[in-house]
């Protein structure tokens, strides 16, 4: 695993690091993102579909659990999963509405929101831990975690 530290002092710039982490990203990827409430894990997924051309309007999927964008990467089509386990409370629940399926999309990234939630990942993934500084109410800790090395040039 590799792993890429960065801070963010404004809405804006976490937005700014999520286009930067997407040109990393290829289909069939997984981006698990945890952080606790209002650190900006929406913020991060925004910037990765705005480097994907995603035209719909991104929020968190929090009470219908998952948002389907349509996107283009090198000029063809790709599909964005917003997944939001925020509300969910056993694997049970996410089996039931398809949630393998998801991960398993050929043609799809699946960005996941509360990923702690489940035990139904696989191991090689992304992992996107947020945090807010105690000290700073605007600066962000974004840490990275890849199973592949990366460049975010930030």
């Amino acid at each position: 695993m590799f792993t890429i530290e960065k801070n963010t002092y404004s809405e804006e710039e976490t937005i700014q690091l999520g286009r930067a982490f997407a040109a990393q990203l290829t289909t069939t990827d997984i981006v698990a993102i945890h952080g606790d409430l209002g650190s900006g894990k929406t913020e991060f997924v925004k910037g990765i579909c705005e480097f994907f051309k995603v035209e719909e309007i991104v929020t968190s999927p929090t009470f219908t659990i998952v948002n389907k964008y349509n996107g283009i990467k090198d000029q063809g089509q790709i599909t964005i999963y917003h997944i939001d386990l925020y509300r969910i409370e056993k694997d049970s629940e996410l089996l039931e509405i398809g949630f393998e399926e998801y991960l398993n999309d050929s043609s799809a990234i699946s960005l996941i929101e509360w990923a702690e939630k489940t035990t139904l990942l696989p191991e090689n993934i992304f992992a996107v831990n947020i945090y807010l500084d105690d000290s700073n109410d605007n600066q962000r800790v974004i840490s990275i975690k890849s199973p592949r090395e990366i460049n975010i040039g930030m």
